[in-house]
């Protein structure tokens, strides 16, 4: 298929069709946000952190800023919880389980998952009932393992059950490399994930369930008479973390999921098998202040405003207008604002019906000549065949174009 690439520069869009160069304004690339002048340097390296693996992801455009063997499969012990957490807070959204459900401790639960195994438990009786709001917070605040066996048996019936979910969902919010046997992190074969699906996956969970999210800042909760605090230690050093979970074994190290809001800017880091539970904080911490001091976050394009309007053949109208469905927003280093550019790629001719929200082409963002981002351009509005005649005109004038090359801008 022919495409017409056009350039987006900073003041408007060059928009050529077929045959005939057409003059369209856009948005204006947004000028920089003002800071105070500093003198130029070069931006370092990442921290050298300790860590087996680890990723530095920005939230706003879930890019990875910075990483050390970011797919290397590991197991993410009770990391895990994070994964368990998005299921209940997705099933909840989907009505099929409610925050008031009394939720019964089956012995599996409390066996498995209770003070006798060694791990970390919220102290759950015995056939007691526990509202199903109770059980997330031990599970996200205490860690609580007997928490994570007992929501999973009530979500799906049983942890079998809900494993299969966790992967289906796994699969639905873009986790290519991780696969899950369990609710709690429990070590078991197969049950593994990645820094990069743990990224992923905080996002979706920040994302889409924002409240569920908020309780991995509560710092501590009480339940059957103890009082348990957030292993988290970076919620206790600095204000601006509020996120997300611990994780622990022999075999994994220390693991750490966190996250921080700074202004308007959010960094997520993972840090997974560190040699101690200091050491997890001083990563995941240092990772994510060298985001904010060395990034910044901004907003290219608005959703739902033409970035080009092409000539569209055999249409009610005679021009598609295309744009992007979400707001474009990009992660830089400091002072590679101009060195972005943007591109449109469109096919040559367009020939109606198109519905609104259909992919038409792409818009293709570059920096140094590298690709950042692929966005959909879609169209935004239905734009419906026209009658008869008007469809017959469009073909014989097509006719005639067909021998003429697309222009093309540079």
């Amino acid at each position: 298929m022919n495409l017409i690439r056009r350039t987006l520069s900073s003041l408007a869009v060059a928009a050529l069709v077929v045959g005939t160069a057409v003059a369209q304004q856009t948005p204006p690339k947004p000028a920089p946000v003002p800071r105070p002048v500093t003198p130029e340097a070069p931006v370092p390296p990442p921290p050298d952190v300790d860590g087996k693996s680890w990723v530095l992801m920005d939230y706003a455009t879930g890019q990875v800023l910075a990483s050390k063997d970011p797919d290397l499969r590991v197991e993410p012990a009770s990391i895990t919880k994070v994964m368990t957490d998005y299921v209940v807070s997705a099933e909840i959204a989907n009505g099929k389980i409610h925050m008031t459900d009394p939720v019964t401790i089956s012995e599996n639960a409390w066996r498995s998952g209770g003070a006798a195994t060694d791990g970390s438990t919220s102290f759950l009786k015995l056939n007691s009932q526990v509202p199903l709001k109770d059980l997330l917070y031990g599970m996200i605040i205490q860690s609580g393992n007997d928490a994570a066996i007992a929501l999973a048996e009530h979500t799906a019936g049983s942890e079998s059950a809900f494993a299969n979910l966790m992967n289906a969902y796994a699969k639905q919010i873009g986790m290519t490399n991780s696969n899950f046997e369990n609710a709690s992190g429990y070590p078991i074969a197969n049950h593994y994930s990645t820094a990069r699906d743990i990224a992923i996956l905080s996002r979706a969970l920040i994302h889409d369930f924002p409240e569920d999210y908020a309780i991995s800042a509560v710092k501590d909760f009480e339940w059957n008479g103890i009082k348990q605090h957030n292993r988290n230690l970076l919620l206790w050093r600095d204000n601006i973390v509020d996120g997300i979970k611990t994780g622990h074994t022999a075999a994994a190290g220390y693991c750490l999921a966190a996250s921080a809001k700074q202004g308007d800017s959010r960094m997520i880091a993972i840090v997974m098998g560190a040699s101690n539970e200091k050491a997890r904080a001083d990563a995941a911490l240092a990772l994510m202040n060298y985001g904010f001091r060395f990034y910044e976050t901004h907003k290219l394009y608005d959703s739902d405003k033409p970035l080009a309007t092409p000539k569209l053949w055999k249409g009610q109208s005679n021009q598609l207008p295309l744009g992007v469905a979400d707001n474009v927003l990009v992660t830089v280093k400091r002072g590679d604002y101009d060195k972005l550019k943007a591109t449109l790629d469109i096919p040559a001719t367009l020939v109606a019906p198109f519905t609104k929200g259909q992919q038409v082409g792409t818009l293709r963002l570059t920096l140094d000549g590298q690709p950042v981002q692929n966005v959909p351009l879609i169209a935004l509005a239905d734009a419906p065949q026209a009658g008869f005649f008007g469809r017959l005109w469009d073909s014989i004038m097509l006719w005639f174009h067909s021998d003429k090359k697309p222009d093309e801008t540079k």
